[in-house]
This record gives structure tokens, sequence and C-alpha cells, in this order.
């Protein structure tokens, strides 16, 4: 899956989306991801939802004569007449404080005492982040589990309906796991190809891995931070990656962008990219991030009128990646990698294998995005199982021969890409 994330609330009313959705799919993407565009509590926020079946009006056309849910549809139609699939934020973890469910069905939300329980999350530092504007759902103690859970089920069918076949599964390791496993079966009677992503960023290991066997399509993980020299990345790739393939980014809706994280250093993001579109079976970037956007994405004060000018222009360096990862199906899966000695350690060296034996590939990545490095190994076939050849199919300068010893010089962030196996017809 190569997801395109089209924040809301940057891209304004849906009528406005089409430049969105074309650039997306020329840029080889194949699903959009939509964030919440449910009508929102009194915070604002895209996540504190106050009604899951009314859609919110700032991405409605005003005075517009057609309904809500068509306005819907229509952008639905035109993404698909791009060859897009639409994805959505299921966010069945809490609700808005405000929502009229905390009155009339009581019984589904966590309480301490009289009151209702807000969610909430322990940054790195211990600190706690309390979410007052939220009301989190009771999956696993309420009396009426039966009844919350049949109220998600109609509303992923009014999502579905809406022409939503994906659904990304907000904070997923919040529920527990048999209601996720009975939710997506009854769905998947009635909609077999529904696609369910399980969002488990701050989770351990181990209970990402508990959530992926949930029944999930993909779950996301955790590239982005890695820093190219621990190991902890690998683990957690290699513990999960026989039970569900996994989803890369650079940067996210939640984070920081990259482009102003490295000092607008255009090279740290075509590294980045190249390596989150590589390294897992799945990728995703949030709208703006092929233009260097700097502005963080905020899901309550982020308004259209904040569209930034192009700052650097990724858009064809992006659909180069993307047509590698379509060519060679080495990079569709979450096959088994290995760190190989690069002599220089300012350059990683990866070896990739498909998990059925469709082929390797090595990628050689330059850490440093500032500075020039040296890529020197003595015989690169040493490195791969099967016989060759190896081919470059790098997106920088490719080369038609690979000598042995190799030694190449790359240039700030570059990477070489080299695969054993032929193009595909």
């Amino acid at each position: 899956m190569k997801i395109y994330n089209l924040f809301p609330r940057l891209a304004g009313h849906f009528s406005d989306w089409g430049p969105h959705l074309e650039r997306a799919a020329s840029m080889g993407f194949d699903w959009i991801f939509v964030n919440p565009i449910q009508k929102t509590g009194r915070s604002g926020s895209l996540y504190s939802i106050a009604d899951y079946f009314a859609i919110n009006k700032d991405f409605l056309r005003p005075r517009a004569r057609v309904s809500p849910e068509n306005q819907v549809r229509a952008m639905v139609d035109e993404a698909r007449s791009h060859g897009l699939s639409m994805m959505i934020d299921l966010v069945i973890n809490h609700c808005a404080i405000d929502s009229k469910l905390v009155k009339e069905y009581p019984e589904w939300f966590v309480r301490h005492g009289s009151k209702v329980a807000n969610p909430f999350c322990l940054e790195a530092d211990g600190t706690k982040v309390v979410w007052y504007d939220l009301a989190q759902f009771d999956h696993e103690g309420s009396p009426d589990r039966e009844g919350l859970q049949d109220y998600c089920v109609e509303l992923i069918e009014y999502l579905v309906d809406l022409g939503f076949r994906g659904f990304r599964c907000d904070a997923a390791y919040q529920l527990p796991n048999d209601v996720w496993k009975r939710l997506i079966q009854r769905i998947r009677k009635r909609h077999p190809d529904t696609v369910f992503i399980a969002e488990t960023l701050g989770c351990s290991p181990e209970q990402t891995l508990a959530t992926a066997r949930a029944g999930f399509d993909a779950i996301f993980n955790s590239s982005k931070w890695w820093d190219f020299d621990g190991d902890w990345m690998l683990e957690q790739y290699d513990l999960t990656r026989e039970v569900v393939p996994s989803i890369s980014f650079p940067e996210s809706h939640d984070t920081e962008r990259l482009y102003c994280e490295s000092g607008d250093n255009a090279n740290a993001v075509r590294q980045r990219y190249l390596f989150a579109a590589l390294f897992s079976s799945g990728v995703m970037i949030p709208i703006g991030f092929e233009y260097g956007f700097r502005s963080r994405l905020d899901v309550v004060n982020t308004q259209p009128e904040q569209w930034e000018g192009i700052n650097v222009d990724l858009t064809h360096y992006i659909a180069h990646i993307n047509r590698i990862k379509d060519t060679y199906p080495v990079f569709q899966t979450d096959g088994p990698i290995t760190r190989l000695d690069a002599s220089n350690p300012a350059v990683l060296l990866l070896h990739k294998k498909h998990p059925r034996g469709k082929g390797e590939s090595l990628l050689a990545l330059n850490k440093d995005p500032w500075n020039r490095q040296k890529f020197y190994v003595e015989d690169l076939y040493s490195h791969i199982d099967e016989p060759g050849p190896l081919i470059d199919v790098s997106s920088e300068w490719p080369m038609d021969y690979l000598p042995t010893p190799f030694e190449f010089e790359l240039g700030p962030g570059m990477g070489r890409i080299l695969v054993t196996e032929p193009r595909r017809r």
C-alpha cells in the first residue's frame, strides 16, 4: 500500500480536493487516507467526534444543494477515477466529551466514580497528558458490550456506504483483541475486501504483536524514529513481519515536518522517503511532504489558507521511488532484513530478501544528509544468497556495470538500490 494522507483541514471543502487527488495518483500512490471528517465537539479537534453520522461542515460546500453524504461520495468517485482507494480514520476508542452518546449510553464509558474518564498518554519523560475534550469508551468492561459493538458496526457500514473501503484504526491497542476480531469478522462477512490497519505507535513491541494478531491487514512501524544505528528497529520489524505487513512513514500528521526538522535539507527528505518506501511493504506520507512544507499539521487550527509555497519539489523523485517499489516484488513485502558491514560507519548497508524467494536487494544509504561518504565493498555478490546478476536501479545515476571490488562516493543522503530479479513485464 502506498498511502497519501490528505489532511482535511488543509485541503478544505471536498469539492476542492481534485488537484490533491490527481497529484497523489501521479506520484504513484494507490490509497488516500483521510483523517476524521465527522462533526466534532466543542474543542474542534478532528479526533473529538461528537456525531459519527454527521459530516463536518468545515468540509462541505456552503449553500450546496447536494447532501453532505453525496458531497463525500462525489469526492470518493473522483478519487476512484484516478485509480485511488479511500481509507478513513476509525476512531472508536473515544468520542467527544460533549457527544450526546455520553448521556444516551452512559454504560458505554469508562468511569471514575460518577465522572466519565478522559483518555491520557504518558510522554517519554513521564509527563501525563490528559485529553479533557474526550470521553473514553469501555469496550472491555461495559455491561452493554454488544450494544457498543453494534454501534461500531453501524458506523463502519455508514462509512463503507460513503465509499471508504479502508480503515486506519486509531490507537488500536487500546481496545481488547477480541473486540477487534469480532468487529473485523462481522464487517468482512458483508464486505470481504475491507482493509483494516492498526495504529499502534507508542505501545510496546509485545502489545503491537498482540494487536497485529487480531486480524489486521497491516500495522504502522516506528522506522521514522530510527537513527540507522541501533538494533531496536530491526528487532521490532522482525518480531511482527511474519504476522502482518507494516507501513513506514518519514513524517505524519502527528509529527513535525521533516523538511523543517532537518534544517530545510532536501537531501534528508529524499533519504527518508527512499528508506521508508523500500524498508517495509507499505509507505505513507502526509499532504505537503512532497513540497517540503514546514508548518506542522494541527487537528484543530490548520486551515486551507495555510497552504505553503513550494519549498522543494519532490514529486518526480517520489514517483520514481514508487515505480521502483511497484516494479520489484522484494520491496512489496516485509521480507527478512539483515544489516551488513559497510566498512564506513556513515553508510547503512541492508540486505532484504523476498520471503517467498522472489528476489533480493541491497540498499546502501548515506546516513549523512550533509556530506558525501565513500561506500566500498570488496565483493557485492558475497552479500546475496542466489547467483546474480545484480542490477543497479537507483533513482540517481544508476550504473550499467557493477565492478568488483565496488567503490562509489555517495552524495549527501543518497542511496544505491541493487536488485537481483529482472523487471516485471
